[in-house]
């Protein structure tokens, strides 16, 4: 098999929250027959359109998109699951003539397609189940403290909400004696299992925080409050990984009395602001990356077009 076809020409489309990557991609996927492959950990859940910014109908309409709605918000879904599912979806675009576009702000998804995950050592259900019993009897943070401890590295980029990913940290420290980190180092990332060109997109830190603002303020003008409530009444449970993430369990708190609505609104802003600090910190760490802002269309696409013909 020659490398041409093992390793196809992909184009990724990343960066922060409320840039505009969607309506980036569909505009580029127009103009080099492409279609999307979503890079979003959010966007994978059905019924949750509204807070994870999914592409509308028509937008869906007027590209083909992939990766999203894939499950129920009360399902299991992780990195090597999407990095295997995308990979399939990558391969038969790329023999049908269609060129990929990865697209989205979820890091690890993408690291995951393009160089394939470590093997974390082995899992035990038994140790699991203790972790998730501690963490709803004593809550996410008893067991986030103990993560700062045993692993400050990998403490430092999971969210302390983020109860799935600190159970899977702690599980592995406990089974092997080492932090998930080790394993990482040793994994390298260093498998390419694409040709990719890498297009961030970046803006002023002050710009981007004020189109964050608006776009928290123009989802609860669409309607994200009905959708949360929606998925309670459906009975989704509010400790879900999927309810707890950004917006969800801001909103999870007022439909419940926890918080007023003026401080949902400056807690949600402030941690989407938060959010898309850490995606920044993220994107920036990779070399191949070539940064761009949204409205450099025609350099965008002197870009691609470049590395499209190039052999």
């Amino acid at each position: 098999m020659c490398a041409d076809i093992v390793k196809p020409k992909i184009i990724i489309i990343c960066g922060p929250t409320a840039l505009g990557k969607t309506s980036l991609a569909i505009n580029l996927s127009r103009t080099f027959n492409g279609e999307i492959i979503g890079a979003d950990s959010m966007q994978i859940y059905r019924y949750m359109d509204i807070g994870t910014a999914k592409p509308t109908t028509d937008e869906q309409s007027r590209v083909a998109h992939h990766m999203i709605d894939l499950i129920d918000p009360d399902e299991h879904f992780d990195a090597r699951e999407f990095a295997e599912m995308a990979y399939e979806k990558i391969m038969k675009l790329y023999a049908g003539g269609v060129t990929p576009f990865v697209v989205g702000g979820t890091g690890l998804y993408i690291k995951a397609l393009v160089h394939g995950l470590f093997k974390a050592g082995r899992s035990d259900m038994h140790v699991r189940e203790r972790l998730q019993e501690q963490a709803r009897i004593y809550g996410a943070d008893f067991l986030y403290q103990r993560l700062r401890r045993h692993d400050p590295d990998t403490a430092e980029r999971i969210h302390p909400n983020d109860s799935y990913r600190i159970i899977r940290a702690l599980e592995i420290h406990e089974l092997t004696g080492k932090p998930i980190t080790a394993f990482q180092q040793e994994h390298g990332f260093k498998d390419n299992r694409f040709r990719a060109l890498k297009i961030g997109l970046h803006i002023n830190r002050e710009v981007l925080y004020d189109r964050i603002n608006h776009r928290v303020d123009a989802m609860i003008d669409s309607g994200f409050l009905d959708e949360v409530k929606r998925l309670l009444e459906m009975g989704y449970s509010d400790d879900l990984k999927s309810m707890q993430s950004i917006g969800y369990r801001h909103l999870v708190d007022f439909i419940k009395g926890r918080c007023s609505w003026d401080e949902t609104m400056r807690t949600l802003k402030r941690d989407t602001r938060r959010y898309a600090k850490r995606q920044l910190t993220w994107f920036k760490a990779d070399p191949e990356i070539v940064w761009r802002e949204p409205g450099q269309l025609r350099e965008i696409r002197r870009l691609i077009k470049k590395f499209l013909q190039a052999e």
